[in-house]
């Protein structure tokens, strides 16, 4: 008897054409090729290569896959199931380097199209409305609801933090973002009329999985917003959206973050617009801006060599401190991630005016602080924090809105992003910090697409 999680695959050695697999609680994904061919993984993207031809195994069920008989699925009781084949939307040039060094350069410089994919056939400029169909019939809930509860892990924990501070703003709803490793156990008070909004890129993390099933067994509605197609998250869910961002291959998430983003904001938009807690005029507006994201985001990457000779400077640093203030406290807890992640630095992301409560005794004239200073309601207060970190001797790397003159005759490096509504910022200052923490990690001769200890699907506790 096997007990807890798994995912398993095993062959009898007097029978070496049959392969006979099981799981619970653990994704695991049969491709069907041509013949005799059967292909075994935890999610579909190494499969790609081979077959678009799929099976998700559900949670205790067995496989068989024989060579001569084909493929049979049963349940724990022995009884036969009917595999449902699914075709996989997804092409082989998504999965090559496409010229790149790196895939995560590759996916760095894809977030133009990605942005755009999370919001073609949603956001209708014709029109003038954005329409999500994934939760057209949950609308009614997410309108009326008390309280949105976000779970996640990672990469997607900080996307959820730019949705809290998005749906709070634009419809006036409460929201908790919840670590999902945490949330699951410490008996979490959930009721019927709460919103429950998972979080994952592989739409196979275990921690929120579980999560969400302990949710689902409350009463909760349970949304998710997830990137691949037919995974177990979205099919746990009541209801959810897409990011359409396509495959992302290295480890450390860079478009999947920002499509999440997007379609958070989407979102946030359309339910805020429907309650009547913002204008027709500002839906509009923010939806033109929503539209020029992509554009915006080609002018980004167009500094690329000037982001390159930053991390020349400070490639050996061993500390690195991220600071930022409202919509892009966020930003910097994910630009220290990707620089923990890739480049093995050790990095802290810290809201700027929390510095006084500690992290300042760690500057010197040795400490690279990157300040997320765009243009925005806590502008004056970022300048003030940042003055603080000039007096310290602190290296500043600033993010600041094109044409600014205050943050520039303090810093010793700025980077300008093109000037977006702040509630849209995030989409565009978080690039600077992944070319920065890309360019490092090669100069330091990291496995950038891989780096040690990490998995890009966490499907173990």
């Amino acid at each position: 008897e096997v007990i807890g999680a798994y995912a398993i695959v095993v062959m009898e050695k007097s029978n070496p054409n049959q392969l006979i697999a099981a799981k619970n609680s653990s994704p695991l994904v049969i491709g069907i090729g041509h013949y005799d061919e059967f292909y075994i993984a935890s999610d579909a993207t190494p499969i790609i290569e081979h077959t678009q031809n799929v099976v998700y195994l559900e949670d205790e069920e067995i496989a068989i896959m024989d060579r001569k008989k084909g493929l049979k699925l049963k349940n724990i009781k022995n009884q036969d199931q009917n595999p449902v084949v699914q075709e996989l939307s997804i092409q082989l040039e998504t999965i090559e380097k496409g010229g790149y060094d790196h895939f995560m350069l590759k996916e760095i410089f894809e977030q133009p199209k990605s942005i755009r994919d999370s919001m073609r056939g949603r956001l209708n400029m014709k029109k003038g409305v954005i329409s999500l169909g994934g939760i057209k019939d949950y609308e009614k809930k997410l309108i009326n609801a008390k309280r949105i509860i976000i779970t996640a892990c990672g990469t997607s924990w900080h996307a959820g933090l730019v949705g809290e501070y998005l749906f709070e703003n634009l419809a006036r709803i409460p929201v908790e973002v919840e670590y999902a490793s945490e949330f699951r156990y410490r008996n979490p008070i959930i009721t019927q009329d709460d919103i429950i909004i998972a979080i994952s890129q592989s739409g196979e993390t275990a921690d929120t999985l579980a999560a969400i099933k302990m949710a689902k067994q409350k009463g909760a509605t349970i949304l998710g917003i997830c990137n691949v197609i037919g995974s177990t998250i979205p099919r746990e869910t009541h209801a959810g959206s897409y990011t359409h961002a396509g495959p992302e291959i290295g480890v450390a998430s860079t478009k999947a973050f920002t499509a999440q983003v997007t379609v958070l904001t989407l979102m946030a938009l359309m339910i805020g617009y429907k309650k009547g807690e913002i204008s027709q005029t500002l839906y509009h507006r923010l939806m033109v801006e929503m539209d020029q994201i992509p554009s915006k985001i080609e002018k980004v990457l167009e500094l690329n060599d000037q982001i390159k000779e930053i991390a020349k400077i400070y490639k050996d640093c061993p500390n690195a401190l991220y600071l930022g203030r409202g919509f892009e406290f966020p930003v910097a807890l994910e630009g220290a991630l990707k620089l923990k992640e890739i480049s093995y630095i050790h990095a802290e992301g810290y809201p700027a005016a929390e510095m006084k409560h500690g992290p300042i005794a760690l500057i010197d004239e040795e400490m690279p602080v990157i300040v997320m200073a765009s243009e925005g309601s806590l502008y004056e207060k970022l300048v003030s924090n940042i003055q603080e970190v000039k007096a310290r001797k602190g290296k500043i790397i600033a993010i600041v809105t094109k044409g600014d003159k205050q943050v520039k005759a303090i810093a010793d490096h700025v980077i300008e992003i093109p000037l977006v509504n702040e509630i849209l910022t995030p989409l565009i200052s978080v690039i600077p910090l992944q070319l920065l923490s890309y360019h490092i990690a090669v100069m330091r001769d990291c496995n950038v697409d891989q780096p040690r200890n990490l998995a890009k699907s966490v499907t173990v506790e």
